[in-house]
């Protein structure tokens, strides 16, 4: 196979997003309450910084050139290539920052999800195949986008304020929009489309789609129902039972339990994309 410049790009966008990561305390530097955690807070603008890139671009690739539509397989234009060049040389990054970072039990879920997503993104990078297809998985970027956001508010303490409550709104909403719904669409092209894609490839884009699909569903019960920031048990001593309440009440920015007798409050996880 002769060499791809899309490896060149790849590289190039690896080696960008370092650098914007290592530059990004200077640029945003942490608020007081982000301090502990500082390789998070850059980790957290970097992935904001690639969502913004790859979910605009993909939505404007497909603005750009309707013909992506028509043909997710043998059309990719230079541009498009591109981007799914450079979300590959994100994930790279994203994926050795978090090994760098954070033990392996901590984040295995998230290095599981990168490795999937650079396999088939990388496919479509050498291949010049298929870039249609990877440009509607990066409109699930756009809600990533308020998700990154919903994590920097939290950090930064400024959950009980308008901004979050509105993030927190647009980011189920988009959640829907532009991430299951766009699943499920990939999934449903893929399954009309088994005899006219080579089995190899097919086998590729079930099996990450298999894997894909539940472990967003996960991420909506992890870091929606249950987080907006914490997990909250609360021990009722009247009745001698815990009950398990989930943090639905927090995430519109409605007062937590956090006043009453028996809470125990424990951090949300790293969310995922």
């Amino acid at each position: 196979m002769a060499f791809s410049p899309g490896l060149l790009v790849v590289a190039g966008s690896f080696a960008a997003f370092r650098l914007l990561n290592r530059g990004l305390e200077r640029l945003v530097p942490p608020p007081p309450s982000a301090r502990h955690k500082r390789w998070k807070w850059r980790n957290i603008w970097t992935s904001l910084a690639h969502s913004v890139l790859s979910g605009g671009g993909a939505l404007a690739g497909f603005y750009l050139h309707p013909e992506l539509s028509n043909d997710l397989v043998s059309t990719h234009p230079p541009g498009a290539h591109s981007l799914v060049a450079v979300s590959v040389g994100y994930f790279l990054e994203d994926f050795v920052d978090m090994l760098c970072n954070q033990k392996l039990h901590q984040s295995w879920e998230l290095l599981f999800h990168h490795s999937v997503v650079i396999i088939c993104f990388g496919i479509a990078v050498l291949l010049h195949q298929y870039v249609g297809f990877a440009l509607v998985a990066l409109l699930v970027e756009i809600n990533s986008i308020f998700l990154h956001l919903r994590q920097i508010l939290l950090m930064a303490n400024l959950v009980h304020t308008t901004c979050y409550r509105l993030n927190s709104l647009i980011n189920l909403g988009t959640y829907v929009v532009f991430r299951m719904a766009t699943l499920a669409w990939m999934t449903r092209w893929l399954f009309l489309n088994r005899h006219n894609v080579p089995p190899a490839a097919h086998a590729v884009g079930t099996a990450g789609m298999a894997i894909m699909t539940p472990m967003n569903v996960i991420l909506l019960y992890q870091h929606e129902w249950l987080a907006g920031g914490c997990c909250v048990m609360v021990t009722s001593h009247r009745c001698g039972i815990f009950r398990h309440l989930l943090g639905f009440r927090h995430l519109l920015g409605m007062p937590s339990c956090a006043a009453e007798p028996g809470v125990t409050l424990s951090p949300s996880s790293k969310g995922s994309y």
